[in-house]
């Protein structure tokens, strides 16, 4: 497009170049060298062809072009209209000071022109408010294009901010869907399985003096691989924008008991006890309580060790929050396993839940021993 429009601009000055020859010479006053009007010509119309690369210089030219021209007394010629363009040029691309000096320069060389080809010896009124009309016009002219062309700039480059930004949040947002998913399969995976190494270990261990124990634990593993399976089923069919099927309901404070129940089946002691008058959570806090409940208990699996002998859970309903509190009085994690659970998703993925919620998440070790997990959730807003 810049080509074509330097093309066009070698065109009009190359056309008005040869409008202007054969006339110049009846312009030219008798003494000056030949081809005098044919350089003054040159010089009038050759700047106009860098005009869209360098408006300051390209006026500067033609401007020069016009000086000499009057001060070698050579009249009007149809090629002094190129000043005008140079003028609409320095208006449309430069700032408003710059195109006021240049009209201001048009304008006194219109004046001195008009003084020397008008017929009497002073300019009259009719000479001053042609030529102010005609440079003011110009001028009004160029600026308006330039506000325009600086206006549509001003969209293009907001279009593409606003496209830039749309690609940041899809970005941001495509990576806390990810987080998410982490959590939802860590915790339905790490709970799931560290039930069933717990259960497998108890059928190993009673599979000959106590078969129908074992076999009892068998069926627990069963069941629990069987929920497993149907949680992760659930994330992949919310994972199929193009398949709506059926969901099963997202795991909440009502799938607490059966957790309990699955926790105890495992060989836990857990006790849980529920504090204040239970209503109805948000989806995403209610699916949060289950989570935390559901790590916590997978934690305490994991580092309580065989001489646990309580685990309390208890889940408060306060008047501007819900609080979980899960505690055990087992060993607890030594360092090694603390620190490597906090660089995990389990710790780590339970307090991105807790955070995002705008609640506050505490776990540590209990002053009398044991570990303690403890949760609060406000209840009147949504991440």
């Amino acid at each position: 497009m810049r080509k074509h429009s330097r093309v066009v601009d070698a065109a009009v000055a190359s056309a008005v170049f040869a409008y202007n020859l054969p006339v110049q010479g009846a312009y030219v006053p008798e003494g000056l060298p030949p081809g005098t009007g044919v350089l003054i010509s040159l010089g009038l119309c050759a700047p106009h062809v860098a005009r869209r690369d360098f408006p300051l210089a390209s006026f500067g030219g033609i401007l020069l072009a016009c000086l000499v021209q009057l001060a070698l007394g050579i009249g009007f010629l149809p090629a002094d209209v190129m000043l005008y363009c140079a003028l609409y040029t320095v208006a449309a691309r430069h700032e408003r000071r710059t195109s006021v000096a240049a009209a201001g320069l048009v304008t006194l060389c219109a004046l001195l022109a008009a003084t020397r080809w008008a017929a009497e010896p002073f300019l009259t009124i009719g000479d001053l408010l042609t030529a102010l009309v005609l440079v003011v016009s110009v001028w009004m002219w160029g600026s308006m294009i330039g506000i325009r062309r600086a206006y549509v700039a001003g969209l293009r480059e907001r279009a593409v901010q606003l496209e830039r930004e749309r690609d940041n949040q899809a970005r941001i947002a495509a990576a806390a869907e990810r987080a998410r998913i982490a959590r939802e399969i860590h915790d339905v995976v790490s709970h799931s399985l560290s039930t069933v190494v717990v259960l497998a270990k108890g059928a190993s261990a009673n599979v000959h003096h106590d078969p129908d124990r074992a076999e009892h634990a068998i069926r627990n593993v069963e069941g629990t691989g069987r929920r497993a399976l149907s949680e992760m089923r659930r994330m992949l069919d919310v994972l199929r924008d193009d398949e709506p099927g059926s969901h099963s309901p997202r795991p909440g404070v009502a799938q607490l008991e059966q957790l309990i129940t699955d926790t105890r089946r495992a060989g836990l002691p857990v006790e849980f006890t529920v504090h204040g008058t239970p209503r109805a959570l948000p989806d995403s806090a209610d699916l949060a309580v289950y989570r935390i409940v559901q790590e916590a208990l997978t934690n305490t699996r994991k580092h309580a060790g065989p001489n646990v002998t309580r685990i309390e859970v208890v889940l408060s309903y306060r008047e501007q929050d819900v609080r979980i509190r899960v505690a055990d009085d087992g060993r607890g994690p030594t360092t090694g396993e603390e620190h490597a659970s906090e660089s995990g998703h389990g710790l780590v993925g339970m307090r991105e839940r807790v955070v995002s919620y705008g609640g506050v998440l505490h776990t540590g070790r209990r002053t009398g021993g044991g570990f303690e997990t403890v949760a609060t959730l406000p209840v009147g807003r949504t991440p």
